[in-house]
């Protein structure tokens, strides 16, 4: 909640000259030819499909799940992605799913998953951590982090 004494305003002294602060503003950078904004290079091009919640289903091996998290590319070291099978393209967002009826969560890239329309619950100890409750639109994300493994 917002405790006005704790972060009260500068005081104003209406005799005193405004300031120059454009040069230190950003949008006042120049522009591209054609004055629209670049967009850094750090924004990615496409979104992912799938948002933390949704329910999809594995391509190849046929699981049910929910997503948890995403990356927009592959962040698994080396060594476990040459012993993936199926080796696909790591530029394109990865996400962290919880598999239907066991204990497993799954590194699955998008090109490998579909959306799941059964629209059921997902059997997994860890559901309960990460979501409130589900909806037609899926499982409703709360603020919960990652749990933490080690011991």
């Amino acid at each position: 909640m917002f405790n006005s004494d704790s972060n009260p305003m500068p005081d104003y002294d209406p005799e005193q000259e405004p300031q120059d602060n454009s040069a230190s503003d950003p949008w006042d950078e120049p522009q591209a030819e054609g004055g629209s904004l670049e967009i850094p290079d750090y924004f990615p091009d496409e979104l992912p499909l799938f948002m933390p919640g949704t329910l999809v289903r594995h391509r190849r091996y046929g699981y049910r799940g929910v997503v948890v998290d995403f990356d927009m590319s592959c962040h698994a070291d080396d060594n476990w992605y040459r012993a993936n099978p199926s080796h696909p393209d790591r530029d394109q967002p990865w996400y962290h799913v919880l598999v239907h009826g066991s204990t497993i969560n799954t590194y699955a890239a998008q090109e490998n998953l579909i959306p799941d329309a059964t629209g059921g619950q997902i059997d997994h100890p860890l559901v309960q951590h990460f979501f409130d409750g589900i909806d037609t639109a899926g499982y409703a994300r709360n603020a919960e982090p990652w749990p933490n493994f080690e011991g």
